[in-house]
């Protein structure tokens, strides 16, 4: 069985998400430098890590992953089959709040400790989206 390829956009900097939380630019950049691993799940289920990421970086437009749907797991072999079927294409992420400040009804994430970005149904962040590679 063949791992699943995917990437996408886990992140878009200075993009209001559902519970207005906005990104700012460099936000993730701390977090990234001390190189923890960022674990793959399910739906933000901890118990079941569905794959990993290979590559988790910011760019101009946001926070970048690259990585793999492992099949040789149950949960990794529904997954990929939802992606594969186009029904599963969101992605979001698991983190704590560093550094925050409020900008009217928004909240601006100025530094935060990534610990997961997980393919989910439906992302806080509409435009945060993944593709098979």
């Amino acid at each position: 069985m063949k791992d699943l390829a995917i990437e996408g956009y886990a992140s878009l900097f200075w993009t209001r998400d559902l519970n207005d939380d906005v990104t700012a630019a460099g936000a993730f950049a701390h977090s990234l430098a001390e190189g923890a691993p960022v674990a793959m799940l399910h739906q933000h289920d901890e118990t079941e890590p569905v794959g990993v990421w290979d590559e988790v970086l910011e760019d101009a437009k946001g926070l970048f992953v690259r990585g793999r749907v492992l099949r040789s797991t149950p949960r990794g072999r529904l997954v990929a089959a939802l992606i594969e079927a186009g029904a599963l294409d969101g992605l979001s992420i698991g983190f704590r709040q560093v550094k925050a400040r409020t900008q009217g009804r928004l909240r601006v994430l100025s530094r935060v400790e990534l610990w997961e970005v997980s393919i989910v149904t439906f992302p806080m962040l509409p435009g945060a989206r993944l593709r098979a590679v």
